[in-house]
């Protein structure tokens, strides 16, 4: 396996009846009999009859497939991925984080929301990232165990699997592979040479994680290393052995306990073996002829896109153009006025009352509307949240699945920062996240990502803090249309909104519509972020309107898979080294 890892280093790989590991070019060249898109696309997707698995990473979108081709389903082949990608993606792909899952059962036409968010330890307080004078202490919040949140991924992958599984495959079948690669190791290569340098700082502060990502001489591992997981392996097997009972209770739980105490925490064994995977209905709305479905709160995900798409229906952005000057003027400030609405309306829906239709409301969207200049930028200072009361009725990684009778599954899940708090449980090889950075630890405080909030989204006791994962699906005419996702923190929203828009206002293949610069604008600060590719004129332009422009490092890593005249057409975004859409 460690030798098959080694050949990966492309971007995107096909699959075309066996297995092809080939370049861009010649992946495209293999599928060419029949015309995939338009012949002036200037960029092309992966192409495939039978099923696709689209990941951040190659060899764990491998595994996917291979389920696929063993006659699993969607469902059993994004567990897998899932498992395989918290042995190679460490930064992201996780068993001590949590996320958000959307099921589309083929057959029956029904779409499922699986929410396995961290949840907060049962001592949590309203206060606990304060000082005795009520200042926030970002440390407390974001770099010792007070961060750290009950993890979900294992319950909320074993759930999907023990209710829209195949059924031809027990869970421990699902696990193995991961366990496999944790035990005889990976080829160190591409981004996981990246993001260990990037981080490096914050993994060597623990021994327990130097043993692991470092050598001796403290290095983090480099190109070529073979990078063997044995504890991350015995956590799996206990997993492979016991299901989420060898994660939540008995050793591996007792030790990230005391990995998180031993860093100040107040997480407990009890916290563990309560925690619970909930189904939850999803977040619908339209889009010109398109339906989109997404996560419900506690994702703030589905709610905004859903609001942003509504206030842009009623501009022509198909006629002003993909990243014409207006057309990003017209995206931000509907941004703005969403990001404005998610500061004071949402938070754990079991412990708040959302406006969920409110929010989605159609009508609601045209009173926002009406508070957009086409000509001029408003002031973040100036904008409040609005009211939608009145209309309500009496460092993260996303995956994308679909099998040959249409099932399908968009899933994110994170550890927040990129190896969440950098800490590695002793004897577990699990990464901890530090995922309750995303309260608001009080009004008008900043999260590490900038997003603010108010009492909707203040800690407490087994709450779930608020988060931006958007994993969407698209519909056209009831058949599924679009399966996508993306990581990137407050800026996962926006990248999947330009997304859709990109398909249904300008006709764009996935493969178009993933690599297309993007922009993000969330109220605070009051800058317009654009990703290089826009051109100076629009960016002159965008001055004139009043934005402050600033140019930053890429936004998102989205993966996205399309169903077209019965073939499945994906793209793995291109903006992080070793994605891949693969397919059979």
């Amino acid at each position: 396996m460690a030798q098959q890892v080694g050949q990966l280093k492309l971007v995107i790989y096909g699959l075309c009846g066996a297995l092809c590991v080939a370049p861009l070019a010649q992946a495209q060249t293999a599928n060419v009999a029949e015309p995939i898109v338009a012949g002036y696309a200037r960029t092309l997707p992966v192409v495939a009859k039978n099923g696709m698995v689209a990941a951040q990473e190659a060899v764990a979108a491998r595994i996917g497939v291979d389920i696929l081709k063993q006659g699993g389903n969607a469902v059993d082949a994004a567990v897998a991925t899932g498992l395989a990608l918290a042995v190679t993606f460490p930064r992201a792909g996780n068993l001590g984080g949590g996320g958000f899952m959307l099921v589309h059962l083929a057959a029956q036409k029904k779409t499922i929301a699986i929410d396995y968010r961290e949840t907060a330890p049962g001592a949590m307080t309203k206060a606990i990232f304060l000082d005795e004078t009520g200042k926030f202490v970002p440390a407390k919040a974001q770099a010792s165990g007070l961060a750290v949140g009950v993890p979900g991924t294992v319950a909320g992958l074993y759930l999907a699997w023990q209710k829209y599984g195949s059924g031809k495959f027990q869970f421990s079948d699902l696990v193995r592979p991961a366990m496999l690669l944790a035990r005889d190791g990976i080829k160190v290569e591409g981004d996981l040479v990246l993001s260990l340098e990037e981080v490096k700082d914050r993994l060597a502060r623990y021994p327990s994680s130097r043993a692991i990502f470092m050598h001796v001489n403290g290095t983090p591992l480099r190109d070529g290393d073979v990078f063997v997981q044995p504890d991350l392996a015995t956590t799996l097997y206990r997993i492979f052995q016991k299901g989420p009972q060898g994660f939540y209770e008995g050793e591996t739980a007792e030790r990230i306990v005391a990995a998180v105490r031993n860093e100040s925490g107040i997480m407990n064994t009890d916290d563990l073996r309560d925690y619970k995977a909930i189904e939850r209905d999803v977040v619908r709305g339209t889009y010109r002829d398109r339906e989109i479905v997404s996560m419900p709160p506690p994702s703030s995900g589905g709610l905004h896109i859903v609001q942003i798409l509504n206030m842009l229906e009623g501009f022509p952005i198909a006629k002003s153009g993909p990243n014409s000057a207006q057309t990003i003027h017209l995206m931000a400030e509907a941004m703005k006025l969403a990001y404005a609405d998610r500061e004071k309306w949402l938070g754990d829906p079991d412990f708040v009352k959302n406006p969920v239709a409110g929010l989605s409301s159609k009508k609601y969207a045209t009173e926002l509307r009406k508070r957009i200049s086409p000509d001029r930028a408003t002031p973040s200072k100036d904008i409040k949240a609005g009211d939608p009361l009145a209309y309500e009725s009496d460092q993260t990684t996303h995956f994308s699945v679909i099998d040959a009778q249409g099932n399908a599954v968009a899933n994110t899940y994170t550890l927040n920062f990129s190896y969440g708090l950098g800490l590695v449980a002793s004897g577990t090889g699990v990464l901890l996240n530090n995922e309750l950075d995303d309260f608001a630890a009080a009004p008008g405080v900043p999260n590490a990502f900038g997003l603010m909030g108010g009492d909707a989204n203040a800690p407490g006791p087994r709450k779930r803090p608020l988060s931006s994962m958007s994993p969407t699906m698209l519909f056209r005419n009831g058949e599924l249309e679009l399966v996508t996702g993306s990581p990137g923190g407050s800026r996962i929203i926006t990248t999947v909104l330009q997304v859709i828009s990109n398909v249904v206002d300008h006709n764009m293949n996935v493969a178009e519509a993933s690599e297309a610069a993007r922009v993000h604008h969330q109220l605070y600060p009051d800058e317009l972020r654009i990703e290089r590719g826009i051109s100076p004129d629009t960016v002159k332009l965008l001055e004139q309107k009043g934005h402050v422009v600033r140019e930053q490092r890429v936004m998102g890593s989205t993966q996205t898979i399309q169903r077209v005249k019965g073939e499945f057409q994906g793209a793995a975004d291109t903006r992080q080294m070793g994605t891949a859409a693969v397919g059979y």
